[in-house]
């Protein structure tokens, strides 16, 4: 191997977004490239290697166990070239650059709204954002793939940072015309004879309701795994059952009363949206700025659009948060 004489920057680039993919098709066109040229590329990088990066599985194609090793690398290898572009274009200060964020699938119903604000205030600063589940956002911080992650709780499992910047509730949604939508302050054991439908296992929202199914000492009599918030919203409004979700991701459902929330007693549960980074990363200017509008804007933007769906007047604030502020 001579990565030195032979490796170019492009053949990573185009390796990583076929690895994302596991599509030469798919590469080629986010790419705006032909999957010939595509294909060409990733042979001659296979070539410099002198192992094989992919390997044919049906109609699509897999990384092979040098794949896998390859594309970390790679992602760190790009990451750092980004680092290198940003901090010369942070030469020119905080208002241009390049800011990538990685959200939790929960996120992605309000922080887009926000990485818009941000945007018409910066005009000069691109925001790049993608949406994964919390492991893969994991790795993205550690291959230096995104600046930034937004998620429910600070990673033990790396050396990240994180801060605290809105509150967030667990809510108890029901169908429409459920018979509970009225009562006040109910016990979780009136909901005894309740199908509940709950995200898959290691979700973060699997981990709450199965919290408080402990906490209330309560077990319910049927549990449906489903594998998305949109497709458990849309079996509760057909009645399959109930479910505990973020109120943040009901904007839609609660303006159209296509849904109900109960009020069920040690409801809602609180917990906490942090904006994390890897300790040892130094943001540009740019990012440090957006991190300062996320730890801003965050909690006042949720609490305008959300809090007067919640039923209970005593409700706590969450920990770190008293009025919307730290």
């Amino acid at each position: 191997m001579n990565f030195v004489r032979n490796l170019t920057l492009r053949q990573l680039q185009i390796f990583v977004v076929a690895a994302r993919h596991l599509s030469y098709a798919r590469a080629a066109e986010e790419l705006h490239l032909t999957p010939p040229a595509v294909s060409m590329q990733l042979k001659q990088l296979e070539d410099n290697v002198g192992l094989p990066l992919f390997e044919r599985m049906g109609r699509g194609v897999a990384l092979t166990g040098a794949g896998e090793l390859l594309v970390h690398h790679a992602l760190r290898i790009l990451g750092e070239i980004k680092d290198a572009e940003a901090s010369l274009q942070a030469l020119g200060g905080a208002e241009s650059g390049q800011i990538s964020v990685g959200l939790v699938s929960t996120a992605k119903y309000f922080m887009p709204r926000l990485l818009a604000k941000f945007a018409q205030e910066h005009p000069g600063v691109d925001v790049q954002f993608s949406v994964g589940n919390r492991q893969a956002l994991l790795q993205k911080l550690q291959d230096n793939a995104i600046d930034l992650a937004i998620m429910g709780r600070i990673p033990q499992e790396i050396d990240a940072h994180g801060e605290p910047m809105a509150c967030h509730p667990y809510v108890l949604i029901a169908p429409a015309d459920h018979p509970l939508r009225d009562a006040r302050r109910f016990e979780m054991h009136e909901l005894r004879h309740e199908t509940f439908l709950l995200r898959e296992e290691g979700s973060g929202s699997r981990r709450v309701a199965e919290e408080m199914f402990k906490n209330h000492l309560f077990t319910p009599a049927r549990t449906i795994s489903m594998g998305s918030n949109e497709t458990i919203k849309q079996a509760v409004m057909a009645g399959m059952g109930i479910s505990l979700l973020s109120l943040h991701t009901l904007p839609l459902e609660l303006k159209t009363d296509a849904l109900c929330l109960l009020d069920v007693v040690g409801t809602p549960i609180e917990r906490t949206w942090y904006v994390v980074n890897m300790s040892a990363k130094r943001l540009m200017p740019a990012a440090a700025k957006f991190r300062a509008f996320l730890l801003d804007e965050t909690a006042p933007s949720l609490e305008n659009e959300f809090n007067r769906h919640l039923l209970n007047p005593e409700r706590q604030p969450c920990p770190y948060f008293v009025g919307g502020k730290l």
